[in-house]
């Protein structure tokens, strides 16, 4: 359950299963969670809502995750959002074109929730600015 504190955490994936299982895992470690479908759904939530992380699934319907990731980091938003690519793409060239769209990860799926979970939590998560 979110903390009056809780990191916001946008997911768009055009797969609702996968959204679901995603909602629910980042919620269960107290992530305030938003879901979408398709990739220009995704970038509206993002302007209207400035979430701290964004996990996107990379071929959406209308614009893809690659696009919606340059349109945030060309906004030079800050602090910058952390930005999570969850992608069936799993080819080296594919997983640099996602660091080259602004990408700070690329998880091939099906992706170890847990290990995006870490990636997230390092950066944004609930104690990552803690000295403790």
């Amino acid at each position: 359950m979110p903390t009056r504190n809780a990191v916001r955490l946008l997911i768009a994936d055009d797969d609702p299963n996968a959204l679901a299982a995603y909602e629910l895992f980042f919620d269960a470690h107290g992530y305030e969670t938003r879901t979408t479908g398709d990739g220009a759904k995704a970038l509206a939530a993002y302007f209207a809502w400035r979430p701290d992380a964004v996990v996107l699934d990379i071929q959406m319907p209308g614009l893809d995750g690659h696009a919606v990731a340059r349109e945030i980091r060309r906004l030079q938003s800050a602090p910058a959002p952390m930005l999570v690519a969850v992608t069936a793409l799993t080819s080296p060239s594919e997983h640099a074109e996602s660091i080259r769209s602004g990408f700070d990860h690329h998880f091939v799926k099906p992706a170890d929730l847990p290990a995006v979970l870490a990636a997230i939590a390092a950066r944004v998560g609930p104690g990552a600015t803690d000295d403790s």
